[in-house]
């Protein structure tokens, strides 16, 4: 590293002079090597060199190790060395050329990491002289570390220097930001896509109330920051997101024990460390914290250690993602054969060597251990330890791929064919991040622009064995899946309300009100049916609304049709009666013309009632309204006619009265004509400008479409009965002054009270059938006619009928005659 000599400050002048004898001297930097040197634990020398960055040991002040975990160190140096020595040995890869390594070990520490990159990146030998400090780079490319914070420490640092950091195992997205950290490389996926899939798994399985932990690093915490996103854009929630460190205190880890012991979530995302994960598993063993599901990153769940470790089955059916499976040729063997290295005489590699066999090299007397002493020709094949368990292969093979890229990237650099150019500038840097190749298993090696290789996942589901040992295999099915939900889904027919102060996933469920529905589960809205729909009684579908109109088979309705053909009958009998004794004195007295023509009236009032009821159509609702109105004048124009006659006829038994050639026969039956075509006129003209037509009433009753016939133009229908009621308050008048005259057989004061009825039924009429809903205004129409009916039929006729045959002693002319004088 060059370095400047720090000077006191002195004064102006003094400095000035000291400066320029420094430069005097010297006009280039020169390196000098401050602080202790780091000696690598493993080394070869090549043409050109690669440097190698691990955890041999857990623990820089004390590197000594039981290795219970698998040491992960040794088994990615020797993934190197395998990859560096199969490309010496190949005639197709830089042909001529031999690859040497430096391989540093960190002691699981970010300082530790940084120092040791920095000595990958400068001649970390002490000489006797100072070099200049313009010569290049030791290393062309580092191989390592396997975490993130380790390797944003290490590429914040070597950045500057262009040099290639190429990672197998750190995959927090953070390192994916080019202008942060430009030169650094990976071979396993970033967790931008990792976590992204775990938030597509969760919600997969239904899971939308779920706890998080994380581990307290740039690993955890941005893995766990993607998770968040993206869960939430999902609908899922997160009860608790906790963080911790396995260096943590015990009071802060309890506290996540009893978080996780209060909370109603029964599923737990965990983005953990391996090492994290076997203090957390400790912890949950000690509460016996079972009956959780849990998610799990690939850190630790592809990690068959933390299964083993698992005693209490705690994790048992936790699913996660895992990096594809894989297979290299030859590496396990590689890896395994550590003999040569024994014979380095390297103090790392005697330790691991000392404990992987419970021996020792060099015996002391003072040790108190009874040790074999180690030969150096132990066999490896048959041991069983971690050492020779190779679940991680696919952590192996980005190591492996990870140094076939670089000597890709340098093949192509070198424009090596048969020979290579040594000649050549070496620049890996530019080159690495353009290279695309296949190894020799096949797989495709490629970066794209953030340095990333493509994400590829497999799913994984631990499952307890029958001897207890959890397998550690693919997942395809799991018997029965946890439910993990703050609420309960919404069923159709309801809708969600969030509960205030909750989160999205805690919620109420609202019965969809009345004309409203939501046909999905957990339906955040109601949707209101269609005009002609209504919700049923689940509120769950629409269903075409009940038609409702007045109809023959209802009891109102049949009701009123056995009225209106009572009234038909009784009309009848009473017409059967008045021809029967037409040639009485009675019937030929009170004008048996008109007495016939308003019976004949009256049926058709009668009758046409029954146009009122049924399914309305277009010609019925026509035919009633204009039936009606025409019938009715008929009938009150022959009312009307009958009161003129009585009056006339007084006036013409007066002496020298004349009156009656201006009102016989012929001129009462075009009075009666005259006042019906008016009737017929307004008709005509109502049904040419707007006629009446059948309506779908959907506003009045909600639930059910009322059929109805509209007026069409409301003059047209208001004029109609305006007409009949002026008609029948003239009648009224009329009969009303004739009530008191000197006649037997005087019928005005029988009109009076039949026009006082017709009045008083049609004033009632106007309220009742504008306020009456539905069918029931036309039913209180129907009533109206039939009692107005039966009101002029009654009072007109059944006294008449009554003296025709029951006192026929009053039926003579003498009698008549009597009534005049």
């Amino acid at each position: 590293m060059p370095s400047r000599q720090k000077w006191p400050e002195q004064g102006g002048v003094l400095l000035q002079l000291l400066l320029l004898v420094s430069f005097c001297v010297s006009e280039e930097l020169v390196c000098r090597h401050m602080g202790d040197p780091e000696n690598s634990q493993l080394s070869k020398g090549g043409d050109i060199i690669l440097g190698g960055v691990f955890s041999f040991h857990s623990s820089w002040k004390d590197r000594q190790d039981t290795y219970t975990r698998k040491p992960l160190g040794f088994q990615f140096s020797q993934s190197m060395r395998f990859a560096i020595e199969e490309i010496n040995n190949s005639t197709d890869l830089l042909p001529g050329m031999s690859l040497g390594y430096k391989m540093y070990d960190t002691c699981s520490s970010i300082a530790k990491s940084v120092k040791v990159a920095l000595a990958l990146a400068n001649d970390d030998v002490v000489s006797a002289t100072e070099a200049p400090c313009n010569r290049l780079a030791q290393v062309q490319a580092i191989v390592g570390e396997t975490s993130s914070s380790p390797c944003l420490a290490i590429a914040t640092v070597i950045g500057p220097f262009h040099i290639p950091q190429i990672s197998p195992f750190a995959t927090c997205a953070c390192l994916s930001d080019k202008t942060k950290y430009p030169s650094f490389l990976r071979t396993i996926p970033s967790d931008y896509y990792q976590s992204r899939a775990l938030a597509q798994l969760v919600k997969h399985f239904g899971w939308t109330w779920v706890g998080a932990i994380r581990s307290n690093n740039d690993y955890g915490n941005n893995g766990m920051a993607i998770f968040t996103e993206t869960a939430q854009q999902l609908g899922i929630c997160l009860e608790y997101s906790v963080s911790f460190f396995r260096t943590d205190p015990p009071n802060k880890i309890q506290k996540i024990m009893e978080i996780i012991k209060l909370s109603t979530s029964k599923v737990i995302v965990a983005f953990l460390s391996s090492l994290d994960m076997d203090v957390l598993i400790y912890k949950l063993s000690l509460h016996n914290l079972s009956g959780y599901q849990w998610v799990g990153s690939e850190a630790w769940v592809f990690d068959s250690h933390n299964a083993e470790k698992d005693h209490q089955h705690i994790l048992d059916g936790t699913i996660g993602l895992s990096i594809p499976k894989v297979h290299v040729s030859g590496m396990r063997e590689f890896i395994i054969d550590v003999k040569p290295l024994t014979l380095l005489g390297n103090e790392t590699i005697t330790e691991f060597w000392e404990t992987l066999f419970n021996c020792k090299f060099n015996q002391s007397n003072s040790s108190a251990e009874n040790l074999t002493k180690c030969s150096g020709d132990e066999d490896l094949s048959g041991l069983q330890h971690s050492f020779t368990d190779m679940s991680l292969m696919p952590i192996f093979n980005d190591v492996y791929k990870g140094v076939y890229a670089v000597a890709h990237a340098l093949h192509n650099i070198l424009g090596c064919n048969k020979t290579c150019n040594l000649k050549v500038t070496l620049d890996p840097f530019t080159h690495i991040k353009k290279i695309h190749f296949k190894t020799k298993e096949g797989e495709e090696v490629y970066f794209n622009e953030n340095g990333d290789p493509p994400a590829k996942y497999e799913i994984i589901n631990w499952q307890p064995t029958g001897n207890g040992v959890v397998s550690y295999n693919l997942y395809n099915h799991t018997p029965t899946v946890p439910v993990s939900v703050c609420s309960e889904k919404c069923p159709p027919g309801t809708r969600k309300v969030l509960q205030k102060g909750k989160p999205v996933c805690c919620y109420d469920c609202l019965r969809c009100a009345e004309g409203e529905i939501s046909n999905t589960t957990d339906s955040i809205t109601c949707v209101r049916c269609q005009p002609e729909f209504w919700s049923n009684e689940r509120r769950d579908a629409c269903v075409k609304k009940e038609a409702e109109f007045l109809s023959f088979e209802e009891i109102m309705g049949a009701l009123l049709t056995a009225a209106s053909l009572f009234g038909t009958c009784m009309t009848a009998v009473v017409a059967f009666i008045f021809f029967r004794y037409r040639k009485t004195p009675i019937v030929r007295a009170n004008n048996s013309e008109l007495s016939f023509l308003l019976l004949f009236s009256l049926t058709l009032c009668f009758l046409c009632s029954l146009t009122f009821i049924g399914r309305p159509s277009e010609w019925s609702c026509m035919l009633r309204h204009t039936a009606f109105g025409i019938t009715f004048v008929l009938c009150i124009s022959c009312v009307l006619g009958k009161t003129m006659v009585v009056l006339m006829a007084f006036r013409a038994s007066l002496p020298g009265s004349n009156v009656m050639k201006w009102f016989g026969p012929t001129q009462q039956r075009l009075s009666v004509l005259a006042f019906t075509l008016i009737q017929v006129v307004i008709c005509i003209l109502w049904l040419t400008i707007s006629p009446p037509f059948p309506f779908k009433n959907l506003k009045e009753i909600k639930d059910k479409i009322i059929l109805e016939c509209a007026l069409g133009s409301t003059v047209g229908f208001w004029a109609v009965l305006g007409y009949i009621g002026l008609l029948a308050s003239f009648c009224f008048i009329l009969a009303f002054l004739a009530r008191k005259l000197p006649d037997n057989f005087n019928e005005a004061k029988f009109i009076t009270f039949s026009m006082l009825i017709f009045c008083a039924v049609w004033i009632t009429f106007i309220p009742a059938y504008v306020s009456s809903p539905g069918k029931f205004s036309v039913a209180v129409e129907i009533f109206a006619i039939l009692a107005s009916s039966f009101g002029l039929l009654i009072c007109i006729f059944i006294p008449k009928c009554y003296i025709i045959l029951l006192k026929p002693e009053k039926n003579t002319k003498n009698t008549y005659i009597n009534s005049i004088y």
